[in-house]
């Protein structure tokens, strides 16, 4: 009987160690097809920062920043102190210095400035996303950027209200925008009681911070997005072009006003991943 048995028995360990082989080559061949890693299958993604603008705060942001999450990219959205356009720009600087990896920097309204500024010479910064925002060239100063048309610019004891804070330079003092001016100018497009809520949260801008002259601007190096606010008051829409304009960015023009990061997060973030996906 063993004799009988020992030639089948060789041929079934053969058939098993060569079935063994081939299972083994099998996941080898499709290794090899594929990327090593899955970052050679994708690109790493950047990491997509917003700078609020004056008379708000980062929670202006918050649907933008969901729908980008949604999208699976990394957002981080920082405090801009409004202290002054130097400081809130090295601040900005420092917070992107803990960054590894591509940025794509997102400004609001002041905001604008501060990324002109700011993204100079950070060659982790790939685009630049300007959102009814100021795109300041060297040595100007956002105050006259906003034109004779602005809310801004009426009487400034009917536009702010003026508030000490402890250091100030003689004349100097935190700006905050009356409530008439915040629901009628800035806030446009947001139900009252919205806006009334924001008028109330607001963080001052210090008056001294809005006429510092900016650095070289990070737009002559870098490639830029802009979203055009055809109802904004606050910079209205014939500045915004020729700043957009000048900058050579890429313009998406929405049916809003100053607010449209908080009224249109839909398009402001469709505009954003076009910035992402082509720079």
């Amino acid at each position: 009987m063993k004799r009988i048995l020992v030639a089948p028995l060789r041929r079934l360990t053969l058939l098993i160690a060569i079935c063994a082989l081939a299972s083994l080559a099998v996941p080898s061949a499709v290794a090899a097809a594929r990327p090593a890693t899955v970052e050679d299958a994708y690109p790493v993604k950047p990491t997509i920062v917003l700078v609020h603008g004056a008379w708000a705060d980062g929670s202006s942001w918050n649907g933008v920043t969901q729908r980008l999450q949604e999208a699976g990219y990394p957002v981080r959205v920082p405090p801009n102190p409004l202290r002054s356009l130097p400081g809130d720009s090295e601040t900005i600087g420092d917070f992107l210095s803990t960054i590894s990896g591509p940025i794509v920097l997102v400004g609001h309204s002041y905001g604008g400035a501060v990324i002109t500024n700011v993204a100079t010479g950070n060659p982790n910064v790939r685009a630049l996303v300007y959102v009814d925002a100021f795109v300041p060239d060297e040595g100007e100063t956002v105050a006259p950027l906003v034109g004779d048309d602005s809310v801004l610019s009426g009487d400034p004891a009917l536009v702010f209200d003026f508030v000490p804070f402890p250091g100030a330079a003689q004349g100097d003092a935190d700006l905050y925008l009356k409530e008439s001016v915040f629901l009628s100018g800035f806030a446009t497009g947001l139900p009252t009681e919205a806006a009334r809520v924001l008028w109330a949260s607001q963080r001052p801008l210090v008056a001294s911070a809005s006429n510092q002259p900016s650095g070289p601007p990070a737009w002559k190096t870098i490639r830029s997005w802009y979203v055009l606010g055809e109802r904004d008051q606050v910079i209205p829409p014939d500045r915004q072009r020729a700043m957009a304009e000048r900058a050579g960015s890429a313009i998406a023009k929405v049916d809003a006003g100053h607010l449209s990061l908080i009224t249109n997060p839909d398009e402001v973030t469709a505009v954003i991943l076009d910035a992402v996906q082509h720079s």
